[in-house]
This record gives structure tokens, sequence and C-alpha cells, in this order.
């Protein structure tokens, strides 16, 4: 636990500071008292990405110092859509398909902050407050002051209006108005004094931080923004997308095996980053991972502590246990122990082949036979030299060339798993 003073040296500290404003100012008014500060989430999907995990970071490290964090649902601006880092209009949603994913990321909050106590976090909707609104309401008591030629120099606009065959419609470009008055209620009803969020909400946040100054009497319109770095990959490519796509917070989405090992996967040249971005690791602890890491880098010592820690976090130490037997059990190849759930899980990327359940029988299935109807190897002669040289396993279970599949290999009923070499798997499924 830090304390009030040490939350923004302790954000610098991991480099999760970007902006602050009026930083002098609310060193000062962060030591006066418990504070709440909120960040907002639209719900545009059922769940959110690893690269939403820094703005949660951001109200658990506020939390964390003694303050009171609230999370903002976008039920309200969700159904308008932020342009901000969109080259082309999104989607609209229905508003069942907004609540649906409202509810569905809660859980995610849920299991991140704490919800008891003095500093107790808070959840809500800012569809309670936008969807009271009136059109007239919005653009007579807010809306004149928004300058539109300030506006259109936002970085989320300026670029879409600079390609003409995209745009942006007035939908899109009123959502800066509908964060800012957010701001406004929470500040106005909650007492919510900061906004936290990632840099390319900076404008939006001021925005509001402004609109607070105008409308609300001296001595209640104190306000302030922070925000943390976008998040990317030292080689240049985009933080948190493989080449099975995004890495999701929900284990519906990501399982707890593959979150585990996205992390495991970390270039060496984000490690060192990303144990101060993503972790709650002291400097003292990253430092020693990090000598580790320098000493014998084969024996991949914090890369697991990364992967232990984010898993934990997220999932809990149940699942994350299941992940590193999955993993462990991958690189011995002896997969027998693994539950049917994980076994799924560790072999959801690998190739697979269907085979008749029937053709299985006590007189088994000629390993040649098999070899050559899989991803593993080219052709029977392959297959064999293969089998003869003790390179191929079934379930973790060396076998050669005289070698048969039989209904005992089966695991659960159905599958069998084959290996060559030592990161080479294909699954058979017998159906």
């Amino acid at each position: 636990m830090t304390t009030s003073s040490d939350f923004l040296t302790e954000l610098s500290s991991r480099g999760l500071l970007h902006q602050a404003s009026h930083e002098d100012v609310l060193r000062a008014h962060l030591t006066s008292g418990v504070r709440r500060a909120y960040a907002g989430f639209d719900p545009t999907a059922d769940s959110l990405t690893i690269g939403n995990f820094i703005p949660i970071k951001l109200l658990m490290h506020w939390q964390r110092a003694g303050h009171q964090p609230v999370v903002v649902m976008g039920g309200g601006t969700g159904l308008i859509g932020d342009p901000s880092g969109k080259s082309a209009e999104r989607q609209l949603l229905t508003r069942d398909t907004v609540e649906h994913n409202v509810q569905r990321q809660r859980r995610i909050f849920e299991r991140l902050l704490d919800f008891s106590g003095a500093t107790a976090a808070q959840l809500t909707n800012n569809l309670d407050w936008l969807g009271q609104l009136s059109f007239i309401e919005a653009l007579r008591d807010f809306g004149k002051h928004f300058s539109v030629n300030a506006m259109m120099q936002r970085d989320s606009v300026r670029d879409r209006l600079h390609h003409r065959e995209q745009g942006i419609s007035y939908t899109e470009f009123s959502y800066m108005l509908l964060q800012a008055y957010d701001f406004l209620h929470l500040r106005r009803k909650e007492g919510v004094t900061v906004q936290m969020g990632g840099s390319d909400q900076w404008g939006n946040i001021v925005s509001g931080c402004d609109l607070i100054r105008r409308l609300l009497p001296e001595g209640q319109n104190e306000s302030f923004a922070v925000t943390a770095p976008l998040v990317t990959r030292s080689d240049g490519g985009k933080f948190g997308k493989t080449e099975s796509g995004a890495i999701w917070l929900s284990p519906e989405r990501t399982s707890p095996y593959a979150f585990y090992q996205f992390w495991l996967n970390t270039d060496d040249s984000d490690l060192t980053r990303y144990l101060h971005l993503f972790t709650f690791f002291s400097a003292s602890e990253i430092a020693e991972l990090k000598a580790a890491h320098e000493k014998d880098p084969g024996a991949r010592t914090a890369h697991r502590a990364l992967a232990r820690h984010m898993t934990e976090l997220l999932h809990g130490p149940s699942e994350r246990a299941q992940a590193e037997a999955a993993a462990q059990a991958l690189f011995s190849g002896d997969v027998r122990e693994l539950s049917e759930k994980t076994l799924r899980e560790v072999f959801a990327a690998v190739p697979t082949s269907t085979q008749d359940k029937h053709l299985l029988t006590s007189d088994g299935l000629s390993l040649i036979d098999v070899l050559g109807q899989t991803t593993l190897v080219k052709s029977k002669r392959e297959a064999r030299e293969f089998l003869q040289s003790g390179s191929v396993s079934v379930n973790g279970r060396k076998v050669g060339a005289d070698d048969k599949l039989l209904p005992t290999d089966l695991l659960f009923g159905s599958l069998i798993a084959l290996r060559r070499g030592k990161k080479s798997w294909h699954l058979l499924r017998f159906e």
C-alpha cells in the first residue's frame, strides 16, 4: 500500500504517468483527505482486452494509495461510440447488446478492485444520467461551452476529417461532449475530482475539467486529469495482439492457459518495462528479476514471474496453477494428467484432424499410417524414420515404428496428442 502523496510518484516510477494537470496542486489535493477518481470503459464487447488493463491498474494504484476508485461503465456513451483511435465509424450497438456487455464486464472489475472497506470501489453506469438528458438541455446547458474550432483540432476528429472517404458523423463528433458531461455529473453529484485514462483520452478529460470550471461555483470546481501512456511493443507491433487475435481479460474469451502463455512469451526487450507497467512487484523485486534474467536468460525466471503474477491477478491462484501445470506438461510432453478442460485449452491452436472412432479397435492402428495423415510428417517414409529415431510420442509416451494406437490411448474417450520432437504437436479427435 502506497501513501496518498506517493500516488503520482508510484505511477511515474513505473512508467505509468504520461500527463497530469496542475501536478503540484494535485499532489496537495491528494494529501488532504480520501479522494475519488474515475475511469470510463465503453462496453463495445462482452469483455475488455489487455490494453484496457492499464486504466484499471491506475484505479488499483489509486485504491492502494488510500483513495476511492470509481468505475464508470459506458452504458450511455457505448451507444454512441468513441472515435479515438478509430479510422472509420463504429457500428452502432443495440441497447440490449450494450447492457449485456456491461453486465459481462462487471465481473472483471469485481476481481481486480476491492468493493469493501473505507476505500470501497464504486461501479456506476453513465446511462443512468445520460439517458435523462434532453437534446435541448444538452445543447443549451453545456453544448454552448464547446468550441467547434477546438473540437476539430482533436486528433480523433482531425484524422477522420483528412480521410474524406470515412469522415466522421455528428454522433461520434459529439462523443467528447458526453464524456465531459460524465465528469461534470460525477464532480457535482459524487465528489469525483480526478479522471484517469489512456493518453489518447487527454483531450476529452481536460474538456471535462474545463466544463466543471465553467459551470460549478468557485471552491466546488477543482478537477484534475491523469493519463497513462499507450503501451506498445518494442518492435513497433501492437501490444496485446497475437496471431490468434486479441488477448482478453475474461476466461471465456482468452483461457487462463493462453493468458499465461502470452506473458511467458514476452519479448526480452519488453520484459523489464512490462514488469513495471503491469505487475505490483516492488522496484527491488523487479531489479532482482532483471538480474536473474541477465545472468541466465534461458531459465526464463522473470518471464515466469510475470506470467504467474498476471494470471493469478486476473484468474486466481487455482487457474494460475493449472496454467503452469499445462505449460510444464506441454514442455515435457506428458499431457496425461491434464484435465479435459485444460487439455482442450492447451491444444486449441494445435493442428487437429478427425478419425473414425470405430477404426480404433483392440488390434490397434499403425502409427506409420496415422502419422502420414497428420501435419507432423510429409510421408510414410518420413514417419518411419521419426518413429525409428524415437522422436515421436503419444500422450507423452515414446513410441517406435512397431507400436500402434490403441483404445487405451484415448484421453477422455476421444483425444490423442501426438508429438514429434519437442515442439511439433498434432491432436487426433476420434468421433
